[in-house]
């Protein structure tokens, strides 16, 4: 694996690996270590932990995807698959797919599954017919069950009890690789929570940073889980995203800390990407008359929470926070043509404005 672009495989690039060796392991195959792969971008070659024939007509393996440049909760996690070969019955499909533990169940629409099917996604789904189909034996039906026993458990560090997933994680993968967290696909997960709501008809969206924000507004507003929207880093992404889908007004809501870089054109929250905190409070403390002692103050703090303590101290907060806020819906206006309902608050979820509605 010498492609620069290489970081890693996807869940569904595993799952194809196992289905393939569980079944060249029902035809006789010798001991089987390591697999090739026909992924959408090119031939993998998969190491596979353990494969094992059950009977003359069903066999499983088992393998994992190693550590790679991301914060991938699926990383070496077991991942099963179990083929059984079964009589062809009618004109159905030679590969039939099927989820077991650990994979989790669609219950809410909006998603590339339907209702009541499990969490495997079209591409490995595809990826997986694409392998098998060409050695199953005339007359026969390769059904094939994924399982990942510790997704029970790692899908609660996710974002799929949120989007109606229950029971387990997903299947994933669209090229067979998987990229850092920077990449497209990273996004494409987290705007599944916009098409989710869309098709649960749910209005009123609260649009938030994180889990931190998510749990603010749980406290503060009167919304539900369903409502609100988290955007992690890529604000920009998510608010072009909602403005595609016909989505023009929404709350904007959380800690200072964060929303005040989209005042100054940030839409990358991200802190290596930038910052320019200090500088945006200071201009708009500027603003609002602070002097030129408080304003070396404010430039001088390390957080925003110790600048609004400052602010406190002037009676300036809640006017200079009005001015953020204001600056937040006009920037998103001008880029987006989105009118926002921008809410600030500190940590323990305290309105920082008072120009919302």
């Amino acid at each position: 694996m010498t492609d620069e672009n290489y970081t890693g495989v996807t869940t569904g690039t595993v799952a194809t690996a196992c289905s393939l060796a569980a079944l060249d392991a029902i035809l006789d195959s010798p001991d089987i270590a390591c697999v090739k792969v026909d992924t959408p971008k090119k031939t993998l070659d998969i190491i596979i932990d353990e494969c094992k024939k059950l009977s003359s007509f069903k066999a499983q393996a088992t393998a994992h995807k190693n550590p790679y440049n991301d914060p991938d909760v699926t990383v070496n996690l077991d991942i099963i698959s179990t083929v059984e070969l079964l009589d062809k019955t009618n004109e159905e499909s030679n590969v039939i797919i099927t989820g077991g533990l650990g994979v989790g169940k669609i219950t809410k629409p909006g998603l590339q599954i339907p209702i009541g099917d499990y969490a495997i996604n079209p591409g490995p789904r595809r990826m997986i017919v694409k392998n098998l189909e060409d050695k199953i034996p005339e007359g026969k039906v390769a059904k094939v069950t994924i399982s990942i026993p510790e997704g029970v458990e790692i899908a609660r560090k996710t974002m799929n009890p949120k989007l109606g997933i229950v029971g387990g994680i997903s299947v994933l993968g669209t090229t067979g690789i998987a990229r850092s967290m920077s990449s497209d696909a990273y996004k494409n997960s987290i705007v599944t929570q916009i098409d989710v709501a869309i098709a649960s008809g749910i209005d009123d969206l609260v649009f938030v940073p994180g889990n931190i924000g998510e749990k603010l507004a749980l406290k503060k507003l009167d919304v539900t889980k369903e409502q609100i929207i988290q955007t992690g880093n890529f604000v920009g992404f998510m608010f072009e995203e909602a403005e595609k889908r016909g989505i023009t007004k929404f709350t904007y809501f959380g800690h200072m800390g964060k929303l005040i870089k989209v005042a100054g054109g940030i839409f990358d929250t991200k802190h290596a990407v930038a910052d320019g905190r200090r500088e945006i409070m200071v201009a708009h403390a500027a603003i609002c008359g602070a002097d030129t002692d408080n304003l070396q103050r404010l430039f001088d703090s390390k957080t925003t929470d110790d600048m609004m303590d400052i602010l406190d101290e002037m009676n300036l907060s809640v006017e200079v926070s009005n001015s953020i806020a204001s600056a937040i819906h006009e920037r998103c206006m001008q880029r987006f043509d989105l009118d926002l309902n921008v809410i600030l608050v500190d940590m323990e979820g305290n309105y920082l404005n008072d120009n919302f509605q």
